[in-house]
């Protein structure tokens, strides 16, 4: 699958805006899980109120016990704190991971800003070792570029 091609898909399911954010979000999540061979499992999780903690919002994919992550704490918690997308290309290497299933054998985490704020990430696991790329980066900054436009 060609991620250039999903774009559009990507935009037009966020200006629905006669749905809700949630919905919309949702409905960015299953695109991506079902077109994208490698993407096991996709989510957004944002910043829970003046908490420094995530919260869970939209996913796409097996249910998981991590619904709220403190800040710091795996690699979702460590974007929170360094502002920077986080690829992991063999989750048993990294001391700081949370294992969401035992299936997962990578994962990306790419930080959403809004104005210059750090308000959340799309989470993405991946049965596959090495399984992403910077194609993948690009694609996920693009994905958080048109969700931040939601609240902008």
């Amino acid at each position: 699958m060609n991620l250039n091609t999903l774009q559009p898909k990507v935009t037009e399911i966020l200006n629905q805006s006669n749905l809700s954010v949630e919905h919309r979000l949702s409905e960015v999540c299953d695109l991506l899980q079902k077109q994208i061979p490698h993407y096991d499992w996709v989510g957004f999780y944002f910043k829970n109120g003046d908490k420094n903690e995530l919260k869970l919002s939209s996913y796409a994919g097996e249910p998981t016990d991590h619904t709220i992550i403190p800040f710091g704490k795996g690699i979702c918690g460590q974007v929170a704190v360094s502002n920077q997308n986080f690829v992991v290309d063999d989750v048993t290497a990294q001391d700081n991971y949370i294992a969401c299933s035992i299936h997962v054998k990578s994962e990306i985490v790419v930080p959403l800003f809004v104005n210059g704020e750090n308000i959340g990430q799309i989470d993405i696991d991946s049965h596959t070792k090495n399984g992403f790329n910077e194609k993948d980066e690009r694609f996920l900054e693009f994905v958080n570029t048109e969700v931040a436009k939601i609240w902008e």
